[in-house]
C-alpha cells in the first residue's frame, strides 16, 4: 500500500467527527447479531480496498451494520456483498466469487471499492452533516486513484451524493437522473455509471438480476479498458 493510502486509511479509522454514528457502531458491535455473537466486530469505520492504480472506482453509500462494520471491509461478509462479488468474479474483475472477511485472499483487477460514508448511519439515513464530514476522505481517494476513468455507483444514494461531491468541487452543474446502465461525464475524463445497488430487497423483486449487473460490468471493462 503507497504512503498515500496508509496515511489516509489511518486518518479514516481513527476518525470520530461523528459522534451519532461513532457511537451507533460502538452499539451494533457491542450487542452484535445473534448470527455473529461469538464474533468480534471491526467497529471502526470503514476504508476503501482493493487496487490502487484502478481505472475503475465503484461507489456504495455505507458499509453495512454486519458486513463492512462487522468485517472491517466494505461489501465484505453481507447478502449484498455475495451478490455483488458473483457477478464481479464472471466478469472477472474479482479473483473470487466472495468476500468474507480480510483474510479471504481477495484481490480486484484495476478496481477499488468505497463507500461515500465510512460509518453505517442508524437506519440507513445519514445526515446532511455527517456526508459533508466524510466528503474529504472520497475526496482524497480520488485524488488517490492516479488511474480513475470509470465510476460506478451502486444505487440511487450514492450516485447524488458523487455529483454532490463533483458539483460542490468541481463547479460541476449537476442534472444528471439516476437511470440504471446509463453513462454520463464528470470532469477530468471520468466517466460514471448508474448502478441498482445489489441489496436483497432488489434482487428479491427481481429490480436487478444477476444478467443485468453482469451485463452493466462487461460494459464497464470495455469503456474503462480493464
Amino acid at each position: 500500500m503507497s504512503i498515500k493510502f496508509k496515511k489516509l486509511n489511518k486518518t479514516i479509522i481513527n476518525c470520530k467527527k461523528c459522534k451519532r454514528l461513532h457511537n451507533f457502531i460502538k452499539k451494533i458491535s457491542t450487542e452484535k447479531r445473534k448470527k455473529n455473537i461469538n464474533e468480534k466486530y471491526w467497529g471502526k469505520p470503514v476504508t476503501g480496498f482493493g487496487d490502487e492504480n484502478a481505472r475503475l472506482l465503484i461507489l456504495g453509500l455505507a458499509p453495512a451494520a454486519h458486513g463492512g462494520t462487522r468485517t472491517g471491509r466494505a461489501f465484505t461478509g453481507d447478502k449484498s456483498s455475495d451478490f455483488l462479488f458473483k457477478c464481479l468474479y464472471r466478469t472477472k474483475i474479482s479473483n473470487q466469487r466472495n468476500s468474507i472477511s480480510l483474510k479471504d485472499g481477495l484481490k480486484l483487477k484495476s478496481t477499488y471499492i468505497t463507500n461515500i460514508l465510512k460509518c453505517v448511519p442508524p437506519g440507513d439515513k445519514p445526515t446532511t452533516k455527517e456526508l459533508n464530514n466524510c466528503s474529504k476522505y472520497f475526496g482524497l481517494e480520488i485524488s488517490n486513484l492516479k488511474n480513475l476513468k470509470t465510476i460506478v455507483t451502486l444505487g440511487k444514494v450514492a450516485f447524488d451524493n458523487c455529483l454532490k461531491f463533483y458539483q460542490k468541487n468541481y463547479n460541476f452543474p449537476n442534472k444528471f437522473k439516476f437511470i440504471h446502465g446509463e453513462t454520463y461525464f464528470l470532469p477530468n475524463n471520468v466517466k460514471l455509471i448508474a448502478c441498482y445497488h445489489p441489496s436483497p430487497r432488489n434482487v428479491n423483486t427481481k429490480l436487478v438480476s444477476e444478467e443485468m449487473m453482469i451485463a452493466l460490468f462487461r460494459k464497464v471493462k470495455k469503456i474503462s479498458i480493464i
